[in-house]
């Protein structure tokens, strides 16, 4: 898949969440509140929260709005009920995507998103249209300087990882779902440390975009990621290094 990998949706995604930080705050504490009321308090005992707390904390966010976040969630504080809703729609090109929200109105998530869909040439679509092209996997992006891809294959696999991809300059390791905590537990005992590492969705096929529909798709992936009821937003776009580098630099 010439110019695409899934990490590259993690540094496009990541390029777009340094600028808008304080927002990214709000969606992780709704990760950590709804996986708190779900599973309960205890992260040892519940693996959502567990993730939702090591990404807190991958991306900075101070200890005391993890631990209010939980506090809320486990029902110590009042707050705002959210529910998981998925999204799935079509960019320009026929790009398929898929977003995770986080909301406490799901009329008005809908609308919102519709909307945004549309201005960039999308259309927001019904529930399953495109889901099915995704799998949920643990995803782990490593410098090659952190370790050799023979280790990696020796840590990784023994946890319960089903591939270690060269990239050039990085490894791309996945895993199961299930097996995530296992691969991060792992890494971690090994002292291999990571440049990303996510729950994600991960399409069983791409779509080749270039050009002016490559620049719509990322708008709209930039516009939707600003909606603060959203979670993640995971596409299965093909296109050149080159387009998404120029993305990065605006």
């Amino acid at each position: 898949m010439a110019g695409h990998s899934h990490s590259a949706n993690i540094a496009h995604r990541k390029g777009r969440v340094d600028k808008v930080r304080g927002a990214l705050f709000g969606k992780l504490s709704r990760a950590i509140i709804v996986a708190a009321r779900r599973g309960g308090a205890d992260p040892a005992a519940n693996i959502t929260l567990r993730v939702a707390i090591e990404k807190a904390r991958k991306n900075s966010m101070p200890k005391d709005n993890i631990e209010r976040a939980i506090k809320r969630g486990a029902g110590e504080t009042e707050g705002q009920d959210f529910s998981e809703v998925m999204y799935e729609g079509y960019g320009a090109g026929g790009v398929a995507i898929l977003c995770d929200a986080l909301t406490d109105n799901r009329n008005r998530t809908a609308g919102e998103l519709r909307k945004t869909f549309e201005v960039h040439g999308g259309n927001l679509g019904g529930a399953g249209c495109v889901g099915w092209m995704f799998e949920r996997k643990g995803m782990f992006v490593i410098a090659k300087a952190d370790a050799t891809e023979e280790r990696l294959f020796e840590v990784t696999l023994e946890a319960g990882a089903d591939d270690v991809k060269d990239l050039g300059e990085t490894f791309e390791v996945t895993c199961p779902a299930d097996a995530y905590l296992a691969v991060v537990e792992a890494l971690t005992q090994a002292g291999i440390s990571s440049q990303s590492s996510e729950l994600s969705r991960i399409a069983s096929q791409t779509v080749a975009v270039d050009g002016d529909n490559a620049r719509r798709v990322l708008k709209l992936i930039d516009a939707l990621e600003e909606n603060e009821d959203v979670q993640t937003v995971t596409a299965n776009y093909d296109m050149p290094e080159s387009v998404l580098q120029a993305a990065l630099a605006e």
